[in-house]
């Protein structure tokens, strides 16, 4: 068989991996995208929330779902696009003309790479922006009392007060959930309308049942003047249901790295701690070098054996190095955030552990 010029070789794996690659994003987010479907039908009737409301939330998450599931979908695609061609003899043939494997692979990676750029802009923009309004799509039908605006800020209703926040987190304690409010303002007003105190704080926090604010200062309004004083922390009388609070706070991995960066600082100037965003910084920046370290190392997996072992076995194969490498990835950040690696380095060892092991039992098994 005659190759002819290395770009037609490029071409036909790509178009290839190409196909199977958009095959498999489309079945994962198809899923993923009416279980999620499924789950909101049981909050359909709660407030004035609707099936109509239910489809228009599922539709705007399909950006961020599109982020979360392409790694997969190119581990998987990947196999598949070469074991189709290892399946027809096409493999074979440009084997025998004096391809190597790791120039096959290559061209697989030139279009991973190709689509990763572009899937990493989408995280960065439409995903971001599309999980921020159908969580405001979802609390504003769900709930009178609590909204999020433009930018991903909370606002909430609690009898005559009115409270906004920045952003907000939610953690796990030895204590039960916490609910974390930062950059925390309230409103209270009379029954006429009038405002008669104005509380900004640095941050808030629900823990054992109550609301804490931190670094206050307090402004009551009088008839004409109005008094100002400063407390480290004062206990806040509120009946804002934290769970539901909860809710309307976007997730550390759903954020872009623009406001991650945004929330860093402003925890930094404050003195308060910003490792799990420090975590999901890094999480977001090493996503495409996770991509492509992943899918090159296991797409030698489609020649030798798998020639004759069919889809299935392909399948396993891609299944079963994506759920070992994110177990991989969550132990080894984990254990950097305990142990206190930094973040970058905890990011970067799991891909540089996968290419180690790799190299070595290809060259074992060549």
């Amino acid at each position: 068989m005659r190759i002819g010029p290395v770009k037609r070789v490029d071409r036909l794996v790509g178009l290839s991996v190409l196909g199977a690659v958009g095959l498999t994003w489309f079945v994962l987010v198809a899923f993923d995208a009416f279980t999620i479907f499924v789950g909101e039908l049981n909050d359909v009737g709660q407030g004035s929330y609707t099936v109509a409301k239910a489809i228009s939330y599922t539709l705007l998450t399909v950006p961020r779902r599109l982020y979360e599931m392409f790694g997969y979908a190119a581990l998987i695609g990947g196999l598949l696009g070469l074991g189709g061609l290892a399946g027809t003899g096409e493999l074979t043939a440009l084997r025998a003309a004096g391809l190597s494997k790791l120039r096959i692979c290559v061209s697989v990676v030139i279009t991973l790479f190709a689509l990763t750029l572009c899937v990493a802009v989408l995280g960065e923009t439409l995903a971001a922006w599309g999980d921020r309004s159908a969580k405001a799509l979802s609390l504003g039908a769900k709930s009178k009392d609590i909204t999020l605006a433009k930018g991903g800020s909370v606002w909430a209703r609690d009898g005559e007060t009115v409270i906004n926040a920045g952003s907000g987190r939610t953690r796990e304690t030895g204590e039960g959930p916490v609910v974390d409010l930062n950059r925390v303002r309230v409103f209270e007003f009379d029954q006429q309308g009038r405002l008669v105190t104005l509380s900004v704080a640095a941050r808030a926090e629900h823990r054992l049942g109550k609301w804490t604010l931190f670094d206050l200062r307090r402004t009551v309004f009088g008839e004409a003047s109005a008094t100002s004083t400063e407390a480290a922390r004062m206990d806040w009388p509120s009946g804002l249901d934290p769970d539901l609070l909860a809710l309307s706070i976007v997730k550390l991995d759903y954020l872009n790295l623009a406001a991650l960066a945004r929330n860093i600082a402003y925890l930094e100037r404050n003195n308060q701690d910003a490792g799990k965003f420090h975590e999901a910084w890094w999480a977001r920046a090493f996503y495409p070098v996770n991509v492509l370290v992943l899918a090159f190392c296991a797409l030698p997996f489609a020649f030798g054996t798998l020639r004759s072992g069919g889809m299935a076995k392909r399948l396993f194969v891609g299944i079963v190095l994506g759920i070992g490498f994110y177990f991989l990835q969550r132990t080894v950040v984990s254990m950097g955030s305990v142990y206190g690696l930094p973040p970058a380095l905890a990011n970067a060892l799991p891909p540089l552990m996968l290419i180690a092991g790799s190299t070595l039992w290809f060259r074992r098994n060549a």
